[in-house]
């Protein structure tokens, strides 16, 4: 399926208005978001909710931008978080999605698109434009660390993406220490 008109922007805080309005009073999925990689398990599960909400706004209020929101029809449908790594440092500390090599890269770590708008190519017009934001910020390299179920899996267990959308935009796998977990990753021209 083709990807959807999007008009692609960074979250800044003006538009943070637009990001609460996609991810409705739950933040997405049981209140995380967007804090999930950013904090220690113990610390984001006390934080679910409101906190998660109040620390991810102050992100963005520090900026840089934290990733992508996605707008089709004049409404936000689709977000996608990307940073370098180090602001992941849950990255840092899972078993399967530990650096590759010493390369410094950015990650693309979650998606959310609104329920209307699911299985229409959203994530994979984020992905792209993803790929160009992280270029245009000095990126040389871009990883994902999706997952590739042997079956359909519910919208909250796919936040990562699905390994097929990151092949489509032009990764490839450079590592998989678990069955369903691939990183994958895609050269950046140089700045």
């Amino acid at each position: 399926m083709a990807a959807p008109a999007l008009l692609v922007h960074p979250l800044t805080p003006e538009r943070w208005v637009d990001f609460e309005r996609l991810f409705g009073p739950r933040g997405a999925c049981a209140g995380c978001w967007c804090m999930w990689w950013r904090l220690p398990a113990t610390e984001w599960r006390t934080r679910r909710g409101a906190a998660n909400r109040q620390a991810f706004r102050e992100v963005v209020r520090r900026g840089p931008p934290p990733g992508l929101l996605g707008y089709a029809e004049g409404e936000p449908v689709g977000w996608c978080a990307l940073a370098p790594r180090a602001a992941y440092p849950r990255l840092a500390r899972s078993r399967i999605l530990q650096p590759v090599d010493h390369r410094p890269v950015w990650s693309v770590v979650c998606f959310f698109v609104a329920r209307a708008w699911r299985g229409r190519g959203v994530s994979l017009a984020l992905l792209e434009a993803a790929k160009e934001f992280a270029q245009h910020h000095g990126a040389r390299a871009l990883e994902g660390y999706p997952v590739e179920p042997g079956r359909p899996q519910a919208d909250a267990f796919v936040f990562t993406g699905l390994a097929s959308t990151f092949r489509r935009a032009g990764f490839t796998e450079v590592a998989r220490r678990s069955p369903t977990r691939p990183i994958l990753r895609c050269e950046l021209a140089g700045t």
